[in-house]
């Protein structure tokens, strides 16, 4: 019996790399620029945060305490803005005002730290009042957003982008899905990958930049691999007082 032909998932996957090419094309700019405050970051011995609300929380986890990625990033974690302990109330609470404000004060961010706040939709009110809070007290923040979505649903409201000092423009479409898979039916979203793929890229330009430099970044390295033990071992030390969540 033939298989039958993978219409959904080569549409998904073609609509992924056609994305890819586009965030190549078009926010090189604004990747450049993250990963130049990144640098900065790192030389002043500041940490690199990152935020987000629903699914956009994965990005925190994304960049924390992860095989070819910086010790130096700490993730921002409010269980009850992410999904585990209840996803319908964590979606009314995201959009409530005057939240952000007692959710990242556990952190310690301030003058020479970034702030990477990931919102596809970029107009709920507490990615929004995190990009704020992170600016009032001297951190560069960074937006990681889709623009369309936000011209979309932001209704006079101000958008994480407007905020935010560098704006990366993920270049998903309003509603995240991505496929129609049958007349009224859209599905397929691709935040998650998409948001995936740019905190990767800042990343890999930060460490770039830092070897061009002479500099080494604070990179772990699988505990899979030769030499991983002694070296993630003294980056874990350098930072655990600093990051509540090693």
């Amino acid at each position: 019996m033939t298989a039958p032909a993978l219409s959904g998932a080569s549409a998904y996957l073609a609509g992924i790399a056609d994305r890819i090419a586009a965030l190549t094309a078009t926010q090189g700019a604004a990747i450049g620029a993250a990963a130049e405050a990144c640098v900065e970051t790192i030389r002043r011995d500041g940490l690199i945060y990152i935020f987000g609300t629903g699914h956009s929380h994965l990005m925190a986890e994304e960049g924390h305490f992860r095989a070819g990625g910086l010790a130096c990033v700490v993730p921002i974690l409010a269980s009850s803005v992410m999904l585990h302990e209840g996803a319908v109330v964590s979606g009314v609470l995201e959009r409530m005002t005057g939240l952000a404000d007692p959710l990242l004060s556990r952190y310690p961010i301030g003058p020479g730290d970034t702030l990477f706040v990931y919102s596809n939709s970029g107009v709920n009110a507490v990615p929004v009042e995190a990009a704020r809070y992170g600016k009032a007290r001297g951190a560069r923040v960074v937006a990681v957003t889709s623009i369309a979505y936000s011209k979309a649903a932001a209704a006079g409201r101000e958008t994480l982008a407007e905020i935010a000092d560098i704006a990366i423009d993920n270049q998903g479409p309003p509603g995240d899905a991505s496929v129609t898979a049958a007349e009224g039916l859209i599905v397929g979203p691709i935040s998650t990958v998409l948001g995936a793929a740019i905190w990767n890229a800042v990343l890999t330009e930060t460490v770039a930049r830092l070897a061009q430099s002479g500099e080494v970044a604070p990179a772990y390295i699988s505990s899979n691999m030769p030499g991983s033990k002694d070296r993630n071992a003294a980056l874990v030390e350098r930072y655990r007082t600093r990051n509540p969540h090693l």
